[in-house]
């Protein structure tokens, strides 16, 4: 029986033992969780009523604090922590893998301070061990509607189709659903990306526009984040799928977006230290901005949408004035 680790036990790492627990593949579950009193509590609970209240973690999912009880014996590993703390957890994990780990990255963000995507943060903890066999999981999923077990579709992307092949296989079931991908890089792009452009949408609806607004935000956000993505080696295809244009939609729409919540308290006026403060999850555009920012100007890519998100983040823009700049762009051809 194939024994699958998960590192995190945010909502996004609850939701996915959660929702494997039900797939028609049968195989061990263990969760790691960084504080020791939570991992306490959610053993004794079989809940995580501080991430995800209201659901029940299967008695056969195993609750651990301890990295290496998580790990061994594990042959798929799920990351399913905050992108800033991705290459900490794995640096713990790294005694504990084998080369015939597999790994799914389900962080979407990179890594705050050297702009790297998982698979690259993945790569220089295991320099000089092995090289990982990688994937990606992503997709428009909000942890709380997965966990409930609503019909949810998403990628699992990787270069070897075989490996994403036999991912799906062993991950999906009747309320999760499964499709490959080829493209990792633009999946990982696709899955930081969308969260800048969900603060922006956000925003909109802080100032008090409407529908037309977010519709023309989208649209022109799913277009520049292509364009990066292009230039970084992705394909455009993927921005038309699931990891792209169907992730966007959620996060800049949905009411359970943390990015989007940001955005919107943002127009609202309200600063970001005092809007971060009394958030108790990660918001991953926040600290992706500002690499998506350094990536689209190293790579020549005009990002205007991004770039105006960066300048509310971190220069004190108001959401006001970023919006009348964007539009007051000279016009061009679509």
């Amino acid at each position: 029986m194939t024994k699958i680790a998960l590192l995190g036990g945010g909502s996004w790492g609850t939701a996915l033992a959660i929702v494997l627990s039900r797939s028609s593949a049968a195989h061990r579950l263990s969760l790691w969780v960084h504080d020791p009193a939570l991992a306490k509590t959610m053993r004794a609970r079989r809940s995580n009523d501080t991430y995800l209240p209201g659901f029940v973690i299967p008695a056969g999912v195993e609750i651990s604090n301890s990295m290496p009880e998580v790990l061994e014996g594990a042959q798929i590993v799920f990351g399913v922590m905050p992108a800033a703390n991705a290459r900490s957890v794995y640096t713990q994990a790294l005694p504990s893998l084998v080369p015939e780990t597999v790994f799914v990255s389900a962080t979407k963000g990179l890594e705050p301070s050297t702009h790297a995507r998982m698979s690259e943060v993945l790569s220089q903890v295991l320099a000089g061990k092995f090289s990982p066999r990688f994937s990606v999981l992503s997709g428009p999923s909000f942890a709380l509607e997965t966990a409930r077990g609503d019909p949810t579709a998403v990628v699992i992307a990787a270069e070897d189709a075989a490996l994403a092949i036999a991912l799906q296989k062993e991950c999906a079931g009747k309320t999760f659903r499964l499709y490959t991908n080829s493209d990792p890089l633009g999946v990982e792009l696709a899955g930081a990306m969308k969260n800048v452009i969900a603060i922006a949408a956000g925003a909109c609806e802080g100032v008090g526009l409407g529908q037309n607004s977010t519709a023309a935000l989208i649209t022109r956000g799913l277009a520049e984040m292509t364009r990066l993505a292009v230039a970084l080696g992705g394909r455009p295809e993927t921005f038309s799928g699931l990891a792209g244009l169907g992730d966007l939609v959620l996060t800049c729409t949905g009411a359970l977006s943390r990015n989007r919540f940001v955005g919107v308290e943002l127009g609202r006026g309200r600063r970001l230290p005092q809007i971060l403060a009394g958030m108790r999850q990660v918001a991953e555009g926040v600290g992706t901005a500002t690499a998506l920012f350094d990536l689209a100007r190293a790579a020549g890519v005009e990002m205007p949408i991004s770039r105006q998100v960066f300048a509310i983040l971190n220069e004190e823009k108001s959401a006001l004035e970023a919006i009348r700049e964007t539009m007051d762009r000279p016009l061009k051809r679509e």
